[in-house]
């Protein structure tokens, strides 16, 4: 075992941190940066070949902001309209460089159960918040808002066996928080020899 590969590979893991796009600082990530994310993504596990995962990506995030605001203002009644959502919704991603919708796209093997499309397209994310990790990128995966609406998957124009998985707000933050753990790994471990 290459122990430099493992340390490595640790300090990724344990140095991943949730950032909300309003701590990020506004810095632009190349191109490149986020096709690499996505190079790596495609690298996930998947069952049958399936490779279920689907990304819009959005260079400008004020463009996805807008779309996700008007998409909340359409789904509520003028009574249930809070402006205040509303506008947090506008400007979520002001200080986000880019903005990627995550869907499960069901594939066409009705042996694999759903749950294991969307456990790929959750460990395709996962490598890209590991990815962004490594390149010093700030991360945070939503499912806030409109997003897991009916509403939401319809503007993706997503079939029913289709999912919404989350958005990916990808940028840089001058600072990240410690990380912590809330129940010890020996109350999450059964060893049975």
């Amino acid at each position: 075992m290459d122990s430099t590969t493992f340390t490595t590979i640790t300090n990724i893991i344990q140095s991943r941190r949730t950032i909300k796009p309003n701590m990020m600082n506004g810095h632009k990530a190349p191109n490149g940066h986020i096709a690499a994310l996505l190079e790596l993504a495609d690298w996930a596990p998947t069952h049958g070949f399936t490779e279920p995962w689907r990304f819009t990506v959005y260079e400008n995030p004020a463009k996805f902001c807008q779309q996700h605001a008007d998409i909340y203002k359409q789904g509520v009644s003028a009574g249930e309209f809070d402006e205040t959502v509303y506008s947090n919704l506008q400007h979520q991603g002001d200080k986000a460089s880019h903005v990627i919708i995550a869907t499960m796209q069901r594939g066409d093997l009705p042996k694999i159960p759903p749950f294991e499309e969307v456990a790929a397209v959750s460990s395709a994310i996962q490598n890209i918040l590991l990815g962004a990790t490594a390149l010093n990128m700030a991360s945070f995966w939503s499912t806030g808002g409109a997003i897991l609406k009916p509403a939401f998957k319809e503007f993706l124009q997503l079939r029913d066996e289709d999912q919404v998985m989350g958005v990916l707000y990808l940028g840089y933050a001058d600072a990240m928080p410690e990380g912590k753990r809330t129940i010890p790994l020996e109350n999450k471990v059964k060893w049975i020899k």
